[in-house]
Order: C-alpha cells, then structure tokens, then sequence
C-alpha cells in the first residue's frame, strides 16, 4: 500500500475532507464515497435526477449504485494521482439533495475491497489477470474494471520468496472512523492480528486458517 500525491487539477483526501458540506463521504480506495438510506427502490431513485444535474454541472463522472437499501454514490479515481477538484462542491450538492429528499447518510457503510496479489520479484503476472478478468491497466502496479464493478486489483513483487508461488491477500478499505471497530470485530469473530506497525494507517489480519485481510484507512485521510 502506498500513498499518491497529487497533480495538478487534483486534491488529496485530506483536501477533500476540507470541503465545506462532504461530512457525509468518506475516501476508500476507489475514491470519495457516501452512502444514502432508503425504505424503498422509488425513494432512492428520486436521488438520481439530482446527481446528473451536480455531475453535469461540475464536470463530474459519479459512479451510482441504485438499490431498495439506498443509493451508493462513488466518485471514481480517473486518474491515480489524486481526486478531481471539483468533487467536494459535487458531494456537497447532492449531500444537500439527498437531506431534502430525506434519505439519510450511513458513514459507516463506506468501503471499497480490492485484491492484493503479490507476486516473485522477477515475475509480471499482470498481463495474465488483464486478460483473465477483463481488466485495464491503471498507473504501474494496479487492474481495474472497465465498469469499476469488480474489486481493484493491486500487483507489487515480493522479495525473498520462491518461484512460482504467488501470494495474496485482501484489502479492505474502510472509513478512518471505523477501522478500529472493523479491526476488533474481525479479531472477536476469530482472526488474528498479524501486524499493527503501520496503524492507524492499517492493520494487517489472517483468517483463523490463515488467509491475510489488511484492514486500512489511510486513503481517508492522505494529505
């Protein structure tokens, strides 16, 4: 895992969270996000009018998950150096739509899981899951979908290992707020902390049979 910078044209997580209004999104790894209840497929669809007039307005490319549950609204990196500038005054736009229409935010529901593979240090096994699964490159060592509906996939060489044997783990990105809790409640349902030196930024957990989750929250929060 490693933290961007940014680019011109693009703010940081911090920088987002800055923003006036955006108290209701978080940043996982896939970009900011914000999480609409519904009671109901109609309520939550009432949320979409608003948000291609915002994306439209400020030149922003939302990614919209529509559900009975509620409305996911994500706006993807494009670019991996960083988020669009104009993405606060977006979230704040249809954070503001969403009070209105009385959908209420859960914080707490944000995340975004991506796949770690790592990989011997003399191998690319890259080109191999780009054709596998249909995915694109995007920047040096990452695989996404096209659609962004599958999980991210991030490619990076260990050392010291043995040929042809791959390992893998998960990412889960989750809101700064509720890595702590997300931590715990993996350890009490039996997992084992493998790693915390990078805490809070993440903690690296194995599985009761030993499959690896790290569980980060940096990307909430990368100035």
């Amino acid at each position: 895992m490693d933290e961007s910078t940014t680019g011109a044209g693009l703010i940081s997580a911090a920088e987002f969270h800055r923003a006036p209004g955006v108290s209701d999104w978080r940043v996982t790894a896939t970009g900011p996000q914000a999480v609409f209840a519904a009671t109901s497929l109609s309520a939550a669809a009432d949320l979409i009018s608003p948000i291609v007039e915002a994306a439209e307005r400020l030149g922003i490319r939302p990614d919209v998950d529509l559900r009975p549950e509620g409305v996911i609204v994500r706006i993807p990196y494009r670019d991996p150096e960083g988020i669009p500038e104009a993405a606060g005054e977006f979230a704040a736009a249809v954070s503001r739509s969403a009070a209105k229409l009385g959908l209420s935010a859960d914080p707490s529901r944000a995340q975004s899981v991506g796949i770690y593979v790592a990989q011997h240090s003399q191998a690319d096994v890259r080109p191999f899951f780009l054709a596998a699964l249909g995915y694109e490159a995007f920047g040096d060592t990452d695989a996404v979908d096209p659609l962004r509906s599958g999980p991210q996939l991030a490619f990076n060489p260990i050392s010291g290992d043995a040929p042809a044997r791959g390992r893998t783990h998960f990412d889960v990105f989750v809101p700064a707020d509720e890595a702590r809790s997300r931590v715990d409640a993996a350890l009490a349902a039996g997992g084992r902390l493998v790693d915390d030196s990078h805490a809070p930024a993440w903690w690296s957990l194995a599985s009761p049979d030993n499959h690896g989750v790290d569980i980060a929250s940096w990307t909430d929060t990368y100035e």
